[in-house]
């Protein structure tokens, strides 16, 4: 079967919700080629080496690289992923460069070498990420490790703002806590909850295939039994109690919930926020202590920004 590759040159800031234009529009697989990456120094008792090339990747921005079959709908999805990547900019998203380039591959080309990119990471003091393919071993005592499967096109698990909300999660999680993950996508989140010592997690996504994608990696991940997934947008009529909400999702989303956030709150409950660009930092800290929420903790890794706040 032949497919098309479609590449889109743009800014870091834009890969969260240009990945999910491309999931909508039918991409199978997503790959994120960011120079950071090139710099970034791995671990080395942690997973697998694996060398990276400088020619896959821009001086600047990054590549967002998706696959779609060709057919003869082929030029109409093209457009419509053109369009709403230009509608980003209503929500004063950078673009950067924004091009768009296409070309033809083999499924047997593309459907095992990505897989090169994506290997055991350990992204916290406790927990590794690795895809479901790998054979991978604890390498210290109390680690947990979580397996994905990247298939449905919500990343690896290992992107700057991921990172940040498994951190905060491992630092201010207590045992036995409810914790809502907001926007869950493949569930990492709700799933290191539960291996933290969570109770119960609820699991929201608007994305249909996302509350799936959750269910799926929550059974590979035999916590299922203690996470509730359902497709919701944001916190609208959820009426839960919780310790903790976490959401990693951008900065224009977050601002529109932080009222609900504080609703499903305890007396002294955490509110976790990620996927919050340099440049929004403030507009969220701003809206966070207007609802009333006193700021625990700002942590930042590359260009994003985890902010933990508490309800007093």
């Amino acid at each position: 079967m032949k497919w098309t590759e479609i590449c889109i040159h743009t800014t870091n800031e834009a890969v969260e919700p240009i990945s999910n234009i491309l999931h909508e529009t039918g991409a199978s697989g997503v790959v994120i080629e960011d120079p950071m990456d090139l710099i970034i120094e791995r671990d080395t008792n942690f997973g697998e080496i694996y060398e990276l090339s400088s020619e896959d990747y821009p001086d600047e921005g990054v590549f967002i690289k998706a696959y779609l079959p060709i057919s003869s709908f082929l030029v109409e999805t093209v457009e419509e992923i053109k369009h709403a990547i230009n509608n980003l900019i209503t929500f004063d998203i950078e673009l950067g460069h924004n091009q768009v380039t296409l070309s033809e591959v083999h499924e047997e080309d593309w459907a095992t070498a990505w897989k090169k990119y994506y290997k055991p990471i350990h992204i916290s003091d406790r927990i590794t990420i690795t895809p479901t393919w790998e054979d991978y071993s604890p390498k210290r005592k109390n680690e947990l490790v979580i397996e994905l499967d990247p298939g449905m096109a919500f990343g690896t698990g290992t992107h700057p703002t991921t990172i940040l909300s498994v951190q905060a999660l491992e630092t201010y999680l207590k045992h036995g806590d409810t914790v809502i993950d907001v926007g869950c996508g493949s569930g990492v989140l709700s799933i290191a909850s539960v291996l933290l010592g969570a109770d119960k997690a609820f699991a929201y996504d608007l994305d249909e295939v996302a509350v799936k994608s959750t269910l799926l990696n929550a059974k590979v991940n035999k916590v299922h039994e203690k996470i509730e997934t359902k497709q919701n947008n944001l916190l609208h009529q959820v009426n839960q109690n919780a310790d903790v909400i976490v959401s990693n999702i951008l900065a224009e989303i977050i601002v529109q919930f932080i009222s609900d956030a504080w609703k499903n709150l305890k007396h002294e409950g955490l509110f976790i926020t990620s996927g919050i660009i340099q440049s929004k930092k403030h507009t969220v800290l701003e809206a966070l202590q207007i609802q009333g929420f006193e700021i625990i903790k700002i942590n930042e890794l590359e260009d994003w920004v985890s902010i933990i706040a508490k309800k007093k």
